[in-house]
């Protein structure tokens, strides 16, 4: 059963905001993920920093859940499906070269700067992808056209919540409406996150099931 979701138009495209950090697009049949940054336990064990391994297998079975629930014809990683170069083994490059396969479906990446260097077969790969009225990237681009959506990732956005003293993090979509920009959150298990500026539309992902509009 699909859980709960924040729709949201751009022009005349649905864009359907996931609590499982993902976006739908259900028009164009495409899932857009990022900053999963597979392989950076290792990278950090291989730096003398201690971290638990699991969160490369809880990430692919993430998508894999997500793929399953929504079917989708592509399946986008807005860059930094890696950490880096230095941390991807044989296993890991044959799981992610596998995907396309296990899905059933295509997988596309757009460079992140983490992805720099990283050789991968069966997964085309873009600098930046357009698609009708939306152009897709890794870090922000400018758009001198006020009808185009940038969509990315890379800024990790967070937000916080306080009450009484209480301060709860969370991960957010953030739309900075002055410059057209749509920011997702990340994917990954391992990775942290930038407060959104006061300005931005945000979209906060309360659960694994939830996500609620927060108002300014």
């Amino acid at each position: 059963m699909k859980k709960s979701s924040f729709k949201y138009y751009w022009e005349d495209t649905l864009l359907e905001m996931l609590p499982s950090r993902a976006l739908f697009l259900p028009e164009t049949k495409e899932l857009l993920i990022c900053d999963i940054h597979l392989g950076k336990a290792d990278y950090f064990q291989q730096n003398g920093i201690p971290l638990t391994n699991n969160s490369d297998e809880n990430n692919f079975a993430r998508i894999k859940k997500i793929v399953k629930q929504y079917s989708p014809e592509k399946l986008i990683i807005l860059g930094d499906l890696f950490h880096s170069k230095y941390s991807i083994g044989k296993t890991l490059q044959k799981k992610v070269e596998d995907l396309p396969g296990l899905l059933k479906t295509n997988v596309e990446l757009v460079l992140g700067n983490h992805d720099v260097g990283c050789d991968i077969k069966n997964i085309k790969i873009f600098d930046i992808k357009r698609t009708k009225n939306i152009t897709y990237s890794h870090e922000s681009v400018n758009l001198s056209d006020k009808e185009t959506l940038n969509i990315c990732g890379h800024y990790h956005p967070k937000l916080y919540l306080k009450n009484n003293g209480d301060k709860l993090s969370l991960r957010c979509f953030a739309m900075d409406t002055n410059k057209n920009i749509l920011y997702l959150p990340a994917f990954g298990d391992l990775t942290g996150g930038y407060p959104c500026k006061q300005s931005f539309k945000k979209w906060a992902i309360v659960t694994g099931e939830k996500i609620i509009e927060i108002k300014n």
